[in-house]
């Protein structure tokens, strides 16, 4: 979960040089920066480097990174007139950096490990879109939802097949894995999932499926609604750290994989704690094969290199105890 970043002295060195978003468009950049995790640690797979707004500026959208703040969405929409400007974007020619990342890191890799792609779930992407940015209360996007089902459709529509479009040129460019990211759905009651949401990404997923590239679907905060977010698609389904992770795969079932499920501040801490967490999640995964040990959610910047160097040795020397 966001392998790279600034918790890495390597990364942190390019980052002084180079803005967030430069970073992101240079594709020797981006690669190299996705590369760095893999050398320092024994990864079992990489994930490119990129930032699930990119897609925006093709949509007409457009954002930026204010200093301490975040993205802020350039052109918000708000109201049905705001859709006017707003188109899907095309991959290959709005954001060629990233495929081309991907297959530089591809031909970096050698074949040692499988590259993964991601985009944003069409609900997270329309929450930056309507809330301008972060948000607590998901207020805006929600009220949208609520009183203009007809601009929310639209607005859903055109980020469906942006979403759609790019995860498909990903795998054209060399990607070997997708996973969708829906980082702010658990804002939502079950009901107002179902009824506003479930439908695209049920889109998305059915169209990227089925390509010899598995589908991660992952959740966060959602655990209120598991069945349901099984119910759209995925081969795996990725859980965050709010449930027991033999509890998440009941819920979704046995015939498909799970992903999870560390809190990412385990980190933060000792490191017989980590070994302790790790433990007790491996015992509940218990050995069935379709486990990806992996974050409940992204990796903090304030996480020591060495606790991530232990936690990845951690679990493959735990692993094979409990498949045994």
């Amino acid at each position: 979960m966001r392998q790279a970043g600034r918790y890495m002295p390597e990364y942190r060195a390019i980052r002084e040089k180079l803005s967030f978003i430069e970073m992101c468009r240079r594709p020797e950049v981006a690669a190299e920066v996705t590369l760095q995790p893999v050398a320092a640690f024994d990864l079992d797979a990489a994930i490119i480097f990129a930032d699930i707004l990119l897609p925006l500026e093709g949509m007409g959208i457009g954002f930026h990174f204010a200093e301490g703040e975040g993205p802020v969405i350039e052109h918000p929409v708000r109201q049905a007139s705001d859709l006017d400007a707003v188109r899907p974007a095309e991959p290959r020619e709005d954001l060629p950096y990233v495929l081309e990342a991907i297959r530089l890191v591809r031909a970096g890799l050698h074949g040692r490990l499988p590259l993964i792609g991601f985009a944003g779930a069409p609900f997270t992407l329309a929450s930056y879109i309507v809330e301008g940015g972060h948000s607590r209360a998901y207020a805006l996007v929600k009220g949208l939802m609520y009183s203009d089902q007809l601009a929310w459709d639209r607005l859903m529509e055109v980020v469906t097949e942006t979403v759609s479009r790019y995860l498909l040129a990903q795998l054209e460019a060399g990607a070997q894995c997708l996973q969708l990211f829906d980082s702010w759905v658990g804002a939502l009651a079950p009901y107002d999932y179902e009824k506003y949401v479930a439908p695209y990404t049920r889109a998305v997923l059915a169209r990227v499926s089925g390509r010899g590239a598995p589908v991660i679907h992952f959740v966060n905060g959602a655990t209120g609604m598991l069945p349901l977010v099984r119910a759209q698609g995925g081969d795996v389904i990725g859980v965050d750290w709010r449930i027991d992770l033999d509890r998440a795969w009941d819920e979704i079932g046995h015939d498909v994989a799970i992903q999870g499920n560390l809190d990412p501040v385990v980190l933060l801490g000792p490191q017989t704690g980590i070994e302790e967490r790790v433990a007790d999640i491996l015992r509940r995964a218990a050995g069935r094969p379709g486990h990806i040990f992996n974050l409940g959610h992204g990796i903090l910047p304030q996480t020591p290199p060495d606790n991530v160097r232990f936690l990845v040795d951690a679990v493959h020397r735990l692993s094979p105890r409990v498949a045994g």
